[in-house]
């Protein structure tokens, strides 16, 4: 009776909490202050890498930073409540030397990168297009957030202009005309050609996403004097030997695709991660009967706290079975120790999670509540 009784106070505390955090979330949307593009100060042949950090990244070299007993209350309070994208429905694992960067990236930009993933649909759309015509990831359309925040007018200190960020030099050899009169590296769809005939060509030379990311933020040379110096092709290995605006240019790549994704994909592997991880895919359709087509439309979030299956279900419209299917045990393993899990959701229901996931807590916590005090009054009774 005592362990419900402290049970319900707990779940009593959380909902107080989310009620503060929630009333918190609105001042802070109606303060919201634009922050004008920043100029570059790099100093390789391409791309303009913006930071409107507020606090400092944590940039992990070697292994997690270190953290104060309250500072990692403050994370883990994150985490039980909301979510933490480190594993998707695709496998990926997100490596842990850049856990902690990320889980910084994501709550100082998740706001901002939400607003140019809405604003930007269209070029998205047609960048899709344009990779897709020359073999490449789409995902590496998020270089171009990176690079200019979706801005054809950007323009760095060194020169480089256009979403792509390229220098007049390089535009020159892709192809691109810049002459004072004209200058196609604004025109998105021919710098957005360009980009990916460069991206090709470097992922050819490197053959790992990762190298190529940091190769084009900073050029090949710099990427070859880091393999040399660390004796290896492994970019968690040989990244404090980069630059340091490339080192963090890969990592905000890396947030940058978790964010707007939901999940890691090819591009954000080494080239062995990619051989390890990617099988998983398979091994995940075959365990849940989960066909190809509903596989390739499913995205996935890792979520932590109070959520309870039949209010999920119930706010989504979805069917308990369906959703069950998708998400095997999810009741029990959030009214367990790890209470985390890895929920997959097809596209449109993930969209609908995300928009209402304050209101689907706090009714998964009222839910377990009215239970816990459902099953305490029939104790009584007996």
């Amino acid at each position: 009776m005592l362990i419900k009784l402290n049970m319900m106070k707990q779940i009593q505390k959380v909902l107080t909490l989310l009620l503060c955090i929630m009333s918190t979330a609105t001042i802070g949307q109606k303060k919201a202050v634009h922050t004008p593009h920043p100029s570059s100060t790099k100093t390789g042949s391409l791309g303009v890498q913006p930071s409107r950090t507020v606090k400092t990244l944590s940039d992990t070299l070697l292994s997690p930073a270190k953290i104060s007993r309250e500072d990692s209350n403050t994370i883990n309070l994150i985490a039980d409540l909301f979510e933490m994208r480190a594993k998707g429905s695709n496998g990926v694992k997100l490596n842990p030397r850049a856990v902690n960067f990320v889980q910084d990236y994501m709550e100082s930009h998740t706001r901002e990168l939400l607003r140019i993933r809405d604003f930007g649909l269209p070029y998205f759309n047609m960048m899709d297009g344009v990779f897709r015509q020359h073999g490449l990831p789409v995902e590496l359309k998020y270089l171009a957030v990176i690079e200019s925040e979706l801005k054809a007018s950007a323009t760095s200190k060194m020169g480089a202009v256009g979403p792509w960020q390229f220098m007049p030099s390089t535009a020159r050899l892709l192809g691109l005309k810049v002459t004072r009169r004209l200058d196609e590296r604004k025109d998105f769809i021919k710098s957005t050609h360009a980009a990916a005939k460069y991206l090709k060509e470097l992922y050819g030379e490197f053959g790992d996403w990762l190298l190529t990311i940091a190769a084009y933020n900073g050029g090949p040379s710099n990427v070859y004097a880091a393999i040399k110096k660390s004796g290896s092709r492994n970019f968690w290995l040989l990244q404090k030997y980069l630059p340091n605006e490339s080192r963090m240019h890969v990592k905000k790549f890396i947030g940058t695709h978790y964010i707007l994704e939901g999940q890691g994909g090819v591009t954000t592997l080494t080239k062995s991660e990619t051989d390890d991880q990617l099988h998983a895919v398979s091994q995940l359709i075959s365990s849940r009967k989960i066909s190809q087509e509903e596989m390739a439309n499913l995205k996935s979030v890792r979520i932590s706290g109070k959520y309870h299956s039949s209010v999920i279900a119930r706010i989504l419209s979805m069917e308990p079975e369906t959703f069950n299917r998708f998400n095997p045990n999810f009741d029990k393993v959030m009214a367990g120790a790890e209470n985390t899990y890895d929920l997959k959701l097809p596209a449109e229901k993930m969209d609908s999670f995300v928009a209402n996931k304050y209101q689907i807590l706090m009714e998964s916590v009222q839910f377990l509540l009215n239970e816990s005090v459902s099953v305490s009054l029939t104790e009584k009774k007996r």
